[in-house]
């Protein structure tokens, strides 16, 4: 058994912790993808940054325990660490990585969604734009068009 206050396991349940609370926060941007909520969207921005720059301190103090346990200071180390660790931790761990994995792939969803986003935007702005990549739009006879004649604005 490894002393608690040096053991690379002492924060493994403050990083299950943070990765679940990454994982609800990551749940709540898709809804709010979903619901095209900007103002939400930025409050999860801002929440989500400030929770990863306390999962990259945590990582950082296990990886010193690792190397003060004579381990390489990354996840081969702790695989290596791991191998002499009690059942506990070896469960710690793999929970902690099964939620950075579901972590991970509800991100890659959400980046999708953001890019659907991006994609319908940006065919609004060619739109806009007059663009022939807007696609097509309908001119006054309901037949499909791809280009917006030009016309002048006159302000008096």
């Amino acid at each position: 058994m490894h002393a608690p206050g040096t053991s690379p396991a002492h924060g493994l349940d403050e990083e299950l912790q943070a990765a679940n609370n990454l994982l609800q926060l990551l749940l709540q941007e898709q809804t709010t993808l979903v619901n095209a909520d900007v103002d939400g969207l930025i409050k999860l921005t801002a929440e989500k940054a400030k929770l990863a720059a306390q999962m990259t301190q945590l990582a950082k103090r296990r990886h010193r325990a690792l190397r003060d346990a004579g381990f390489e200071a990354n996840d081969t180390g702790m695989q290596a660490w791991l191998a002499s660790a009690t059942a506990a931790d070896n469960r710690a761990w793999n929970d902690l990585l099964t939620a950075m994995r579901s972590a991970k792939e509800h991100n890659r969803v959400n980046g999708l969604l953001i890019g659907q986003h991006m994609a319908r935007n940006q065919g609004a702005l060619n739109v806009l734009q007059g663009n022939a990549q807007g696609g097509p739009i309908y001119g006054p006879d309901g037949q499909a068009t791809t280009k917006i004649g030009s016309r002048r604005l006159v302000v008096g």
